[in-house]
């Protein structure tokens, strides 16, 4: 004779359920996490200006590249999304405003300026950026919120003959934007550079005040932090010998987008930089375009406070550390969920009261 089992009431359901989205809930918060902090950064409501780059999507753009246009200010991305679920924690004390920038050169610096507070676009931490010409700390970063490697994106069919760094000769015209880290790490993978960015002797840097010859000393520098001043404004490297690749300077006016016209177009065959935007480009392009040449060096990327604004930054590591889940939520889980930061949070807010 079967049994008879009852179908299970109304309550157990809800419980089962309530249980299932516990259970979820706790996963987004992360196991054993403790409660947050609850003391607010500033204690006087404080407005930040935020100043992004305008040209790195996903991570930082604008919804309108146009500088002139009311959409410039519209901050977009990975980076935008962090920044909104920062406004939205209780007990933080902050609101943003945001003003895109155009121009990347030692933009990690303008927080240390009037203008702005917080500087953001996917940028690098390096110790280098937080100091002025003059070697003088400056500026702060935040910790690490996504992580970076270099790579190259090419056209598809030269995804095989251009998979890797040795491949890069001197008919291969990489392009870059200066003062990036995927110009000083294409640099010195390729031996254009030495660790230290000391161009090597005989490469050929062609400026707006003409064409210079490195001699493989510190005149002729170029780092993520920046350039030797007489390298300002380069336009093309070209190597000392056959086993290197060009170097072609583009983006100072449209960033990426300008490299990735060149790239479709034929005027450049590579682009240096990193892998998230490098992926992402690749996805919309279709099958077009390829991503090649991973570098196994991680770099990590944050936002930049002035230096007087330390304990500022510290409070804010605090939050981006329990959005970020301690980088376990990077931008992949920020791809895969767009409101994943936004969640998080919630979930702080409900956790502080």
């Amino acid at each position: 004779m079967r049994a008879t089992v009852a179908p299970p009431s109304a309550a157990l359901v809800g419980a089962i359920a309530c249980g299932i989205a516990l259970l979820a809930l706790l996963g987004l918060a992360g196991c054993g996490q403790d409660a947050p902090p609850v003391e607010a950064c500033t204690d006087d409501n404080r407005t930040l200006t935020v100043g992004f780059y305008a040209f790195f999507a996903p991570v930082s753009y604008s919804a309108d590249e146009d500088p002139t246009s009311a959409g410039f200010d519209t901050h977009l991305g990975y980076e935008a999304d962090l920044v909104t679920a920062l406004e939205a924690m209780d007990d933080t004390g902050l609101s943003f405003v945001r003003r895109g920038i155009a121009a990347w050169d030692d933009i990690w610096l303008q927080s240390a300026g009037p203008d702005y507070d917080l500087i953001g676009g996917g940028i690098t931490i390096l110790d280098s950026r937080t100091r002025d010409a003059a070697g003088r700390p400056v500026v702060v970063f935040t910790s690490g919120h996504i992580a970076f490697r270099q790579s190259l994106l090419v056209r598809a069919a030269d995804a095989e003959r251009l998979a890797g760094y040795d491949d890069l000769r001197r008919d291969v015209r990489v392009g870059a934007l200066a003062g990036t880290t995927g110009e000083a790490r294409l640099l010195e993978l390729t031996g254009l550079a030495d660790a230290h960015g000391a161009l090597t002797a005989g490469t050929r840097v062609e400026t707006p005040r003409g064409t210079l010859v490195a001699d493989g000393s510190a005149i002729y520098t170029i780092t993520a932090a920046g350039a030797s001043p007489n390298l300002d404004g380069r336009r093309r490297l070209d190597p000392p010998s056959a086993d290197l690749p060009q170097v072609i300077y583009l983006g100072d006016d449209a960033g990426e987008t300008e490299l990735l016209q060149a790239l479709r177009d034929g005027r450049i065959d590579a682009i240096a930089r990193g892998e998230v935007g490098n992926r992402d480009a690749d996805r919309d392009a279709g099958g077009a375009f390829a991503v090649t040449a991973l570098d196994a060096q991680v770099e990590h990327g944050g936002f930049t406070l002035a230096a007087k604004d330390a304990a500022l930054a510290s409070c804010l590591d605090e939050r981006i550390a329990w959005l970020t889940d301690n980088r376990r939520f990077g931008y992949a889980e920020w791809l895969d969920d767009p409101t994943v930061f936004m969640r998080r949070a919630e979930i702080w807010n409900a956790r502080a009261q």
